[in-house]
């Protein structure tokens, strides 16, 4: 099965270190401006998905991903991989507290895989 999303090893690591500190975490990618752009951690309840948030994947089992429905339509053909990087980035995200950023790269869906995502819609 093709998933939308998709997470690095160390980037797992680090989803598993904040859901032990923090508890029950969530993803969010917005696409606005600055680390907009930039996958983004909260505790739950933290942050409130509105009504154009798409919840595109869960990762690790219990960690939801939602991102801004404008930014799908841009990166629909695309599986989002989150990474971790060395260095501060938003100091909104969780990760950012151990000196770490989250962010995203992109794989092209190839034609089948993107078939089969959009039987998911």
């Amino acid at each position: 099965m093709v998933k939308r999303v998709e997470v690095t090893p160390e980037a797992l690591q680090m989803i598993r270190f904040l859901k032990e500190k923090h508890g029950p975490i969530m993803f969010h990618q917005s696409g606005g401006c600055c680390e907009g752009s930039a996958p983004m951690c909260y505790k739950q309840g933290d942050f409130q998905v509105g009504s154009v948030d798409l919840l595109l994947e869960t990762i690790d089992e219990d960690v939801p991903f939602y991102m801004h429905e404008a930014l799908y339509r841009y990166n629909k053909h695309t599986q989002i991989i989150v990474d971790l990087i060395d260095g501060f980035g938003s100091g909104f995200s969780l990760e950012s507290l151990e000196g770490k950023s989250f962010l995203s790269r992109s794989h092209m869906f190839t034609d089948e895989e993107y078939a089969e995502i959009k039987k998911s819609l």
